[in-house]
């Protein structure tokens, strides 16, 4: 019976969303949001602007409070009443500007907050070796000196550091919020081989992206918001671009009619882009 329940604990989604809903004053930002994430696997979220993708991460990652539904994490109900509570548990979010200390060096910026210490001074050779430690597990091979200053480093070497700080903190989910924007060819790459070696290590990752051909080069599932709904999510291989462009514009599937105005269901705030 044990061994029975191990398994089926192992076979359910790391993070389960149900019905969760989300308003700002008399505006319904989210509705009824159904959304599995596995341990293991890529899932791409993608929406088109005000679609909801910030709001639903941001209620992920303990900075919003849902209004209605549940979060089940790893099996169990939870309640993240801030980015403390869902760090604490496990789940990393990458945002767009990655906060990084420019001014300071590789190393530092991993243990910014986790620094080692030895008889109350710094342990610098402890941290140099884990630092070195994580950026080999994650095969991070473009980063020659990791005494180098963050401002020196190009936009795909910034976000393997910003993304490797997450996986130094045992992260579980690492949420990555538009990770290849404004990254060139080389850069993107990097990026996306990174994102395919954390899932084959076992960590759930949800990835927010506008660029539909990266979505594809890496995502496992697909999910589609449509003013603030889940209109469809499913392996990305059952989608190609054309169909994901008709959900994500019209909020439902080729040949179907577009879905009605939600009426009073968006408001401009930048609160609620994306």
């Amino acid at each position: 019976m044990i061994a029975d329940h191990a398994r089926a604990q192992a076979q359910q989604p790391l993070l389960r969303l149900r019905g969760v809903s989300k308003t700002f004053g008399p505006v319904q930002a989210l509705t009824g949001i159904d959304l599995d994430i596995p341990a293991g696997q890529v899932t791409a979220l993608v929406g088109d602007n005000g679609a909801g993708k910030s709001t639903l991460i941001k209620t992920i990652a303990g900075i919003w409070e849902l209004a209605a539904g549940e979060m089940i994490w790893q099996g169990r109900p939870v309640r993240f009443r801030s980015p403390k509570d869902a760090a604490n548990a496990g789940i990393a979010t990458v945002y767009q500007d990655l906060a990084l200390a420019d001014n300071l060096d590789i190393v530092q910026n991993l243990l910014l907050g986790h620094e080692m210490r030895r008889r109350g001074l710094l342990d610098e050779i402890a941290m140099e070796k884990t630092a070195k430690k994580t950026l080999a597990a994650m095969r991070v091979t473009t980063v020659r000196n990791i005494r180098q200053p963050v401002g020196s480093l190009s936009g795909g070497q910034r976000q393997a550091i910003a993304v490797a700080k997450a996986v130094m903190l045992d992260a579980k989910l690492v949420i990555m919020d538009e990770p290849t924007a404004a990254l060139g060819v080389s850069q993107t790459t990097l990026v996306l081989d990174l994102i395919r070696q954390l899932a084959s290590q076992g960590i759930a990752i949800l990835v927010i992206s506008h660029n539909l051909t990266d979505v594809f080069r890496v995502a496992d599932r697909l999910a589609v918001l449509y003013l603030g709904r889940l209109v469809t999510a499913g392996p990305a291989a059952n989608y190609d671009t054309s169909t994901t462009v008709h959900w994500m514009t019209t909020g439902t599937g080729p040949g179907a009619a577009p879905a009605g105005p939600p009426g009073r269901h968006r408001a401009q705030g930048a609160e609620l882009n994306g």
